[in-house]
């Protein structure tokens, strides 16, 4: 229902923001990392929002970028996860990191979220990871100019052999998932060969 709030900081505490647009003063419900990130009180901000409404309540949830925003927007899809549990994951975690622990089923990294059980953040990163990865697949060949398939998917195993191994290696999965899709962004021509990918994914975890 609303976009975004645009307007000047006018109070702010701990998980919500008070915007002044025009005289009028909404709320605005943040999470801890949105906060940390806010302007001071009194400077122009601009908050992406999503608008959640209930029988007995209007709330308004935002955040500094569209970014957050669509993660926030899938993780409520989520059974077991509403705004609030949204916001919680995202005071932990960056998008990025919820988007690599998501990818490499690292659920122990987002049930660290308060309120979040190991049974929830399993489902988190069982129902969406391949969303995720069709996200993170259209911006790389996006960036690259070319298809998705160009940049692995089932039939070019290579991205998942290549964290596998660094797993096997005993690194985090996370932190594995994270190297391997940075080397692509720069190499997406080397996504089928997995020696190389794995060669140039080890050179990033140091």
């Amino acid at each position: 229902m609303i976009a975004y709030v645009n307007g000047i900081l006018e109070s702010i505490e701990e998980g919500n923001a008070v915007v002044d647009v025009n005289g009028v003063g909404y709320n605005v419900n943040i999470s801890g990392s949105t906060m940390d990130r806010m302007p001071g009180i009194g400077e122009a901000v601009k908050l992406y929002t999503y608008t959640n409404v209930k029988e007995d309540a209007f709330t308004l949830f935002g955040f500094l970028s569209r970014d957050e925003l669509n993660l926030f927007k899938m993780l409520i899809t989520v059974n077991g996860i509403g705004p609030k549990g949204g916001l919680a994951i995202l005071s932990v975690m960056t998008p990025d990191d919820l988007r690599f622990a998501i990818i490499a089923g690292d659920s122990g990294a987002i049930s660290k979220a308060p309120g979040v059980g190991k049974k929830t953040a399993e489902r988190i990163t069982l129902e969406l990871r391949d969303k995720i990865k069709a996200t993170e697949d259209s911006m790389l060949a996006s960036a690259a100019g070319l298809s998705s398939s160009d940049i692995g998917d089932s039939e070019s195993p290579a991205r998942d052999e290549a964290v596998a191994a660094l797993v096997s290696l005993g690194y985090n999965a996370t932190d594995a998932t994270k190297a391997v899709r940075k080397v692509l962004s720069v190499n997406p021509e080397i996504s089928n060969d997995t020696e190389l990918l794995l060669k140039q994914a080890l050179k990033e975890m140091f």
